[in-house]
């Protein structure tokens, strides 16, 4: 499993021209599933992400996590995680999930961070996504 997460003042997700998902201030996080990866890992992957103290506090200094300042995350599928860039210049995508799994994952996760008090926004899993989101500091963790 791979994990992006990016702090965000805000996001939009479409399809189309169809709104799916909007947040405000929190989290995009893409999200990759690889072939045998063993679903007891989401348990640390919503831990992680759900407490990973990212946020300023009164302060300035990084010590606060989504769930503590109640902030949202749009969680995003994205198999182009699990590219291989190690030979030639097109990247294989052998090492992706098969797609039903690697959906199931991806839903448990966002249902697991969930539970822990978040607002979990989605993706359209397989779909052509657009984007728009505004990146806060920047801020990109690889997980």
């Amino acid at each position: 499993m791979k994990a992006v997460i990016q702090r965000v003042n805000g996001a939009t997700l479409s399809v189309g021209d169809e709104l799916i998902s909007q947040i405000g201030k929190g989290l995009c996080v893409y999200f990759g599933v690889e072939k045998g990866d063993d679903e007891s890992l989401l348990d640390y992957y919503a831990k992680k992400i759900s407490q990973m103290r990212i946020f300023e506090d009164d302060n300035g200094k990084m010590n606060l996590s989504a769930l503590d300042k109640g902030y949202e995350i749009l969680l995003i599928s994205q198999f182009t995680l699990c590219a291989n860039c190690s030979r030639g210049n097109r990247p294989d995508f052998f090492g992706a999930e098969e797609p039903t799994r690697a959906k199931d994952l991806y839903l448990k996760l966002g249902k697991k961070l969930s539970e822990k008090g978040i607002k979990v926004s989605y993706g359209v899993f397989g779909a052509d996504m657009k984007i728009c989101q505004e990146n806060a500091g920047p801020v990109t963790i690889i997980l």
